[in-house]
């Protein structure tokens, strides 16, 4: 039994960021389930969202964030985190995070969907350079235990402990991979922080740890979820066999580059008078059906009409990456197809990050504020990471004090059974490429009933199967992962089957529309 102040699990941008602030009231341990560096933070290219122009305002950028949100935000939380951004900005550059800078400010990019230049960056690695000045900080603070390949694996709640007062949070069991034991931790206060579930699709633009674990372990344990049905493909990843995950960011749109087709001409056009800048919901589908109408295998980003000496400044993680595969953006377009990005729906919060689990926050992509609405606007997600991981500190500082923790609770060790070793990797690894294919074909781009239906029929058979596994053999990352993608897999067709119009990233040829009776809501899943 390992006892903290706080517990978070997760080691992007909200799990740093709370941490950080934590360590000031008390002892922290950030459990996650890879190395501290393996985070959808590290991998962000675009950057941060924040109004720091004095012709921009922060009624532009909620409008703007709304706009692209197709009627589901949450007008007043978008307002709180746009107006909180220049805030969390600086509080990011005391931490060293070097953004770029020219003319004594800061260099903003545009992105899709913003009417003004308003993202900071670092080239295009910002998430990288943020991550690792927080980890840099997280490192060198004595209140912060960093425990890596540590894998939540569910949370302790009085409700699962069989009380009938208040469901609160109290703990959390966790894999130490080092040692292969089940490690009870005790504490009050837990912040979930894992960000999304990209690894539930064959295609994808995340790394191989975002397998939706948070809002499995949060729905488990009884949390509301909503939303799920909007998953963000990001219009440009790089088509190329051997990099199949590398983004080409919305910045290179932003910074003049212009979808093409096979044909060499512009299509954008086509669809939104923003063209190339348009929200990613619309560029995505836009790709989509030029692919499909066209037969070939991709679409493509030209910025080679700009010099290439901006082009490898500015991007030079890109350029390179490119370049290292025969590819000079500086001369040829480059190949690009939409992929998973971003999961606009998860654990149901309010702006502080609360659940509905008392002393249970959940801070990033992990969670639906209702900042995103159906569709989220670019460089939002890292700004709304930031701004509730520290509203979320305050509140539970202020509900949930350090010191008044409820020790009367009895939380139970782990208990294995007569669990044996797994046998067969091969099968965990055959049904989690099954769920990743199926969702790929069934529930992506453009859905329709009947496919969704066959989705949600052989996920019923693969949540039989894990369940088995789960139960009759020891714990492992492989079956965790496997037990969190197909759980999440499922509330992603489950919320989809019940959304019956098309809004947002939800497009579905058998209700092409927007509307309905009454005004848009929210779709809401609990467990039974």
């Amino acid at each position: 039994m390992r006892e903290y102040d706080f517990i978070v699990v997760g080691s992007g941008i909200a799990g740093l960021s709370f941490a950080l602030r934590a360590a000031e009231h008390g002892t922290v341990a950030v459990l996650t389930k890879r190395e501290a560096e393996r985070s959808n933070t590290a991998w962000a290219q675009g950057g941060i969202s924040c109004v720091a122009d004095p012709e921009d305002s922060f009624e532009s950028h909620v409008a703007d964030t709304v706009g692209a949100g197709a009627g589901l935000c949450d007008e007043a939380v978008v307002r709180t985190i746009v107006e909180a951004a220049p805030g969390a900005i600086a509080g990011m550059v005391e931490q060293g995070v070097a953004f770029d800078r020219e003319n004594g400010g800061f260099r903003l990019g545009k992105e899709g969907g913003h009417d003004h230049r308003r993202i900071l960056h670092a080239r295009d690695t910002t998430g990288l350079e943020i991550s690792g000045k927080l980890l840099a900080a997280a490192r060198a603070c004595g209140r912060i235990d960093l425990l890596e390949n540590h894998f939540a694996i569910d949370l302790i709640t009085t409700a699962k402990l069989g009380f009938a007062s208040e469901d609160r949070i109290v703990g959390l069991y966790a894999l130490d991979e080092g040692g292969g034991e089940i490690v009870t931790f005790r504490s009050d206060r837990v912040a979930l922080c894992t960000g999304g579930c990209g690894r539930v699709y064959l295609y994808t633009t995340n790394p191989d740890v975002a397998t939706g674990d948070g809002v499995a372990m949060a729905y488990r344990a009884g949390a509301a979820v909503a939303n799920m049905e909007f998953v963000q493909f990001h219009p440009t990843c790089l088509y190329h066999h051997e990099r199949k995950n590398f983004l080409i960011s919305e910045a290179v749109r932003g910074e003049g580059g212009v979808l093409i087709g096979a044909d060499g001409a512009e299509f954008m056009s086509k669809h939104d008078p923003r063209a190339s800048l348009a929200p990613r919901d619309i560029v995505a589908r836009a790709i989509d059906g030029e692919i499909k109408r066209t037969g070939a295998p991709c679409v493509y980003v030209d910025i080679s009409h700009r010099p290439k000496d901006f082009i490898a400044s500015r991007f030079p993680n890109i350029y390179q990456t490119c370049l290292s595969l025969g590819i000079d953006a500086a001369t040829q377009p480059v190949p690009v197809v939409p992929a998973a990005h971003y999961q606009c729906g998860g654990v149901r919060t309010d702006v502080d990050g609360r659940t509905g689990i008392r002393g249970l926050y959940a801070i990033g992509e992990v969670a639906y504020t209702g900042l995103h609405g159906a569709n989220r606007l670019a460089s939002n997600s890292l700004l709304e990471g930031a701004v509730v991981a520290g509203r979320a500190l305050d509140h539970m500082v202020e509900h949930e004090p350090p010191g008044a923790s409820l020790r009367d609770y009895s939380v139970p060790e782990w208990v294995s059974g007569d669990a044996e070793d797994v046998d067969e990797l091969v099968v965990i690894y055959h049904n989690w490429d099954e769920i990743r294919r199926l969702m790929w074909d069934y529930v992506s781009i453009v859905r329709t009933n009947k496919r969704l239906q066959r989705a949600a029929t052989r996920l019923q058979n693969l949540r039989r199967e894990v369940q088995e596994f789960y139960w009759n053999f020891k714990i492992c990352s492989e079956l965790l992962e496997l037990r969190n993608l197909v759980e999440t897999a499922s509330l992603v067709v489950d919320c989809a089957r019940r959304r019956r119009e098309s809004r947002g990233l939800h497009y579905t040829l058998d209700f092409p529309e927007a509307g309905g009776s009454g005004p848009p809501r929210d779709t809401v899943m609990t467990r039974g």
